[in-house]
């Protein structure tokens, strides 16, 4: 089973600076088209482990990000769909 986490947000300037934060926060994350589940936003987000969940919401809680849309767990079913659910907003 496939799971991580999401990081959306509304500008591609946001999802590039976050990008490099996390790094530096020693949290693996890679530039992603966003799920069409989460309709707003400039179609990037970044995908993380779910185990790194913690520093990037720490992360997060530092930076304090104005264009972020939310944190999303995403999870590939048995059956081959996508669920997303929502971790903050």
């Amino acid at each position: 089973m496939e799971v991580y986490g999401i990081a959306a947000f509304r500008s591609r300037q946001q999802v590039l600076k976050y990008e490099d934060i996390f790094a530096r926060g020693g949290i693996a994350s890679q530039v992603v088209s966003t799920p069409r589940e989460i309709a707003a936003g400039c179609g990037l987000s970044l995908r993380f482990a779910m185990n790194d969940l913690q520093k990037v919401q720490s992360a997060l809680a530092r930076h304090r990000p104005t264009n972020l849309i939310g944190l999303y767990r995403w999870e590939r079913l048995e059956d081959g769909r996508a669920l997303l659910t929502a971790l903050s907003k």
